[in-house]
């Protein structure tokens, strides 16, 4: 018997319950019908965050950024292709901490870009700066 696996879907934030070896086989959400992977980073606030983090099965990947960081701005395209590399294994999210200045103070965020690991509710690991998107997938896999 497989393991099911919780998803949060990116688009209407239901919990999905997926048997693991689907991840990869393009699995839609029970609710909205939308692809529970894209691809592509999901946007998270003060409000979708914790659902994000603590309801997740799989690993999330945060960028805590703010529109007028340059480093921000310049590793967004790394972040995004990461994403690519990533999934499903890892949810990668993005976070203005100028609208969600709650969280960002929660996780005491001093300089942006940072990056944050979760796992089930839990921070893994942290790393300050820009990366680019081969260094970004291989921290986040020395980490899982």
């Amino acid at each position: 018997m497989s393991q099911a696996l919780h998803v949060v879907c990116p688009h209407c934030t239901a919990v999905n319950r997926i048997p693991a070896e689907r991840l990869g086989q393009r699995p839609k959400c029970g609710k909205c019908r939308q692809p529970l992977f894209t691809g592509q980073p999901v946007e998270l606030n003060d409000r979708t965050f914790q659902k994000h983090i603590t309801r997740n099965d799989i690993p999330v990947l945060v960028d805590f950024w703010a529109p007028w960081c340059g480093p921000c701005k310049m590793m967004a395209p790394a972040f995004a292709q990461a994403a690519g590399q990533l999934e499903p294994r890892v949810r990668l999210a993005k976070l203005n901490t100028e609208e969600a200045q709650m969280t960002a103070a929660q996780f005491g965020i001093r300089s942006i870009p940072t990056l944050i690991l979760f796992h089930r509710g839990r921070e893994v690991v942290r790393q300050p700066g820009a990366m680019g998107a081969a260094d970004i997938v291989r921290w986040t896999q020395a980490h899982l």
